[in-house]
């Protein structure tokens, strides 16, 4: 005896496809002017951070030149040996 797949057909859903209150219902709609804002803000925050790390690179770099140049001399006084005079 062999059995037909059309006999066991499941019966057709009683809803339709375009049933509202079987979907979820979006939580946020979101612009594409909120993407292009949050990505301007993100480029410009990162830009800033480049900026400010050169800088500083640059004022470091000048600032051990400047303290590179500097002499210290010590020399005795005459008065008692745990004096010392720094010129």
């Amino acid at each position: 005896m062999r059995l037909s797949v059309t006999k066991f057909k499941s019966p057709k859903p009683a809803w339709e496809k375009n049933d509202k209150k079987l979907y979820k219902k979006r939580a946020q709609v979101k612009s594409r002017f909120y993407y292009l804002f949050w990505g301007a803000a993100t480029v410009s925050v990162c830009l800033g951070q480049l900026y400010v790390g050169t800088g500083y690179r640059m004022y470091a770099g000048a600032l051990t030149r400047i303290m590179g140049a500097i002499e210290i001399e010590v020399q005795r006084s005459g008065r008692s040996n745990d004096e010392f005079r720094y010129y």
